[in-house]
């Protein structure tokens, strides 16, 4: 089956390995250098009055975050943080919620840190051939790779992981790090005591109202992406292909992305799933390079919801203006 993006998806065979234009969004004042330099920093602990634990914001964003949940009749979880002042807001940042997708910044990392079955220094260049019984639905960029007799390498199963949210192309990634225990291990070795991954795509996105396989929380996951965007989660070198990578996400352009002001950028990832599960994840930079974290988690108890980005952008927005910089 042909990709439903077109001839030529991710510029196969032109261009850098191969690979996608990262499609950063840049500003004038918020280039994909000033990121960087800006995560480094923070990784550092260079960041300005960050404090261990963040201070709670008023109850007013909070009381919207409610009102939107009962306005859709959802279940809305959030959790950010200004990693600059440590000021949070959170609702019902502890309560778990389906992963889906949002797992595959997790994949990567572990590639990128080298936690492979068969460890190998050069793994980004190897080659992967994928037989057809591999293939499962939704993988645009392996189907396009399948279509054209391409062998796609692991760096560019890394970019359609996280860029396009390919599924087969996540499969092979964890079958390189030992399945979907490797995604749990890599949250407890970031410090993340609640994450968990025990199948994998496609039958990881169930997501039956009280199901706790395959879940994170809010607070959970915006923790360990923060980690690895920002802080020691990964070496510097690999921290900065994980972001520069992330920031040319192609999937949250009505979600989270549509929460920034003019000016901002985004490195992040998305999910979704039945129950109305609509999930954005990741760090946004305003244009003085202050970053912030930033957790939507949304779900609903009937089957027949349907998922709404709207949704996901109004209650990032709500978290911007809150904590975002005057």
């Amino acid at each position: 089956m042909s990709s439903p993006h077109g001839s030529g998806l991710l510029g196969l065979g032109a261009g850098h390995a191969g690979l996608p234009s990262m499609g950063v969004m840049t500003s004038p004042a918020v280039t994909r250098r000033t990121v960087l330099a800006a995560s480094s920093a923070v990784a550092l602990g260079l960041a300005t009055g960050a404090p261990s634990a963040g201070a709670e914001t008023t109850s007013r964003p909070l009381d919207r975050l409610a009102e939107l949940e009962a306005a859709n009749d959802l279940t809305i979880g959030v959790w950010a943080r200004n990693l600059r002042t440590g000021a949070e807001l959170a609702h019902r940042a502890d309560t778990l919620f389906p992963m889906c997708s949002v797992f595959k910044t997790l994949a990567v990392a572990a590639v990128l840190s080298g936690d492979l079955v068969s460890p190998d220094p050069r793994v980004l260049r190897r080659p992967v051939h994928i037989p057809p019984a591999n293939m499962v639905d939704y993988s645009p960029f392996v189907e396009e790779c399948a279509d054209r007799g391409v062998v796609p390498t692991v760096e560019q199963l890394c970019v359609a992981t996280l860029q396009l949210s390919d599924n087969t192309a996540a499969n092979e990634l964890m079958a390189l790090t030992g399945g979907p225990a490797s995604i749990t291990r890599m949250a407890r070795r970031l410090g993340d005591d609640v994450t968990r991954l025990d199948r994998w795509e496609p039958e990881l996105n169930s997501a039956e109202p009280d199901r706790v396989t395959d879940t994170t929380s809010p607070r959970a996951i915006g923790r360990t992406f923060t980690s690895l965007l920002t802080g020691r989660g990964l070496r510097p070198r690999e921290r900065e292909r994980l972001t520069g990578w992330m920031l040319g996400n192609q999937t949250s352009a009505a979600r989270l992305r549509a929460a920034l002001p003019a000016g901002w950028t985004l490195a992040d990832k998305t999910g979704g799933s039945g129950y109305a599960v609509n999930n954005d994840v990741g760090v946004a930079w305003a244009p003085d390079g202050t970053p912030l974290a930033l957790s939507v988690l949304v779900r609903s108890d009937d089957p027949e919801a349907v998922r709404d980005d709207a949704v996901v952008a109004a209650a990032g927005r709500i978290c911007v203006e809150e904590l975002g910089p005057r």
